[in-house]
């Protein structure tokens, strides 16, 4: 199970923090990734975290302006958000995979969180 918090409305060049914490059978997460979908929209990679020394993945649209931390091992991640501008506005997802693959393919992971709001006016 996948549990995500801190959404909310911001104006534009505001900043947000989302957490996630993944619970119960988490053994072996090799990745913890956010993705987002906009109405009308698919779903799409924002920033992924690897286990380990495998470091950071991050989409073009939000390079510079957001940060992907935390402790995979521990099934914990966050994403820092700052300058936020209203294309940035949709559902945000936490998700959760235990093998390699492309980060920001959503069929690659298998567990994934409820969703939490993002709106930037």
């Amino acid at each position: 199970q996948l549990v995500e918090s801190g959404g909310g409305s911001v104006q534009a060049g505001g900043s947000l923090t989302l957490s996630c914490e993944a619970s119960g059978n988490t053994y072996s997460t090799y990745c913890m990734a956010w993705y987002r979908q906009a109405p009308g929209k698919e779903r799409e990679g924002v920033a992924a975290l690897y286990v380990g020394e495998r470091g950071t993945r991050y989409a073009d649209s939000v390079k510079g302006r957001f940060t992907i931390y935390g402790d995979v091992a521990r099934n914990t991640v966050y994403l820092q958000m700052n300058s936020l501008k209203p294309e940035d506005t949709g559902m945000y997802y936490c998700a959760r995979k235990s093998y390699a693959g492309m980060w920001s393919d959503p069929t690659q992971f298998p567990f994934w969180a409820q969703g939490t709001q993002v709106t930037v006016s």
